[in-house]
């Protein structure tokens, strides 16, 4: 793989990683020093962050290593942590990068003249945004570092790990990453809930209810471009009680189909029997960024069928409105009330 083969958004970005299971307002404090460099900071919770320098270098009139490790002693003698901080002309290598480095933190800048030649002989699966069972495929074609993985065909990756997911792969294997670093503040819970006009005791009506409170919740989240790593569900009953769970998802989601299996598990272990609901409220949380989510590879040809037909709802209820296309179940409950 030649120079001439990456092309390289001209950017200056810096991936942060904080130690796991670092406490929410320990990490709001790093995003606090992150903003002490640049003005534009995108939290990727929970232990992530990504910032723009190109303006910052400027600004301070150093380059962006110094900046790296400037930021790393303040987090390190104001808040005892210490980062892992990658820096790079992309998201995708500065977030290569920053995986890169072994606990307990460092800097590494990989500069826009070296990322060919950084990148190719790294595992496949350090390119940032390959799952593991992306990673097998790729092994078992053969493909066992970034550099081959840009040397063979994008067409060839697309039919190895699927039309969207191969594209991705394909691109920032050769440096290809337009993506812009975003401003963002650590996004609010997401919530969609619906009250009852009368007392509710019918099993199907509240099913019902709680699809499209499901399907509401992923058009919102997918909208804003995030994924749940967990969902509450809160129900409310006559005489003002209450009943409220949280179930982590198996994986970070928007979709309808994990929504909804997850909501419906919830519901199960409610174990409601002839009570008289007032309301339900269903709550997405621990949000995270939906690019920080790998596209896994899925042998469930149904579920792929879905994920399709839910790209092409959005897109009806983006032109006609949310009501426009749904589930049949909520239908039926929309004509019936």
């Amino acid at each position: 793989m030649n120079e001439g083969s990456m092309r390289v958004v001209r950017s200056t970005v810096m991936h942060v990683r904080c130690p796991d299971r670092l406490p929410e307002a320990v990490y709001r404090q790093v995003l606090e020093l992150l903003s002490g460099l640049s003005p534009v900071v995108q939290a990727l919770p929970p232990t992530a962050a990504l910032t723009e320098l190109k303006g910052a270098l400027r600004y301070h009139g150093t380059d962006a290593r110094r900046l790296g490790e400037v930021l790393r002693i303040r987090s390190i003698s104001r808040l005892a942590v210490d980062l892992r901080i990658g820096i790079g002309p992309s998201i995708t290598v500065a977030a290569t990068a920053s995986a890169q480095i072994p606990d307990p933190g460092g800097v590494l800048a990989v500069a826009p003249d070296q990322v060919a030649d950084w990148l190719g002989p790294l595992p496949v699966e350090a390119l940032h945004g390959i799952g593991p069972r992306q990673a097998a495929v790729l092994r078992d074609y053969g493909i066992h570092c970034i550099g081959l993985l840009a040397s063979v065909s994008p067409a060839t990756v697309q039919r190895l790990l699927g039309k969207k997911a191969g594209r991705l792969a394909a691109d920032r294997a050769r440096g290809i990453d337009p993506r812009p670093v975003v401003s963002r503040a650590l996004p609010a819970s997401a919530s969609v809930r619906h009250r009852f006009d009368r007392h509710v005791l019918d099993g199907a009506t509240v099913r019902a209810v709680l699809l499209d409170l499901a399907v509401h919740l992923g058009l919102l989240l997918r909208r804003r471009g995030q994924a749940a790593q967990a969902l509450t569900l809160t129900l409310k009953f006559a005489g003002g009680t209450s009943w409220e769970k949280t179930r982590r998802m198996a994986e970070p989601s928007g979709h309808d189909d994990d929504l909804r299996t997850v909501a419906y598990q919830l519901m199960d272990a409610a174990g409601l029997q002839r009570a008289r609901l007032t309301g339900i409220a269903l709550k997405a949380e621990d949000l995270l960024d939906a690019d920080r989510v790998a596209c896994q590879i899925s042998l469930d040809a149904g579920r792929e069928s879905r994920l399709v037909a839910e790209q092409t709802m959005d897109r009806i209820r983006a032109k006609f409105g949310p009501g426009a296309i749904g589930p049949a179940a909520v239908a039926v409950l929309r004509r019936a009330s």
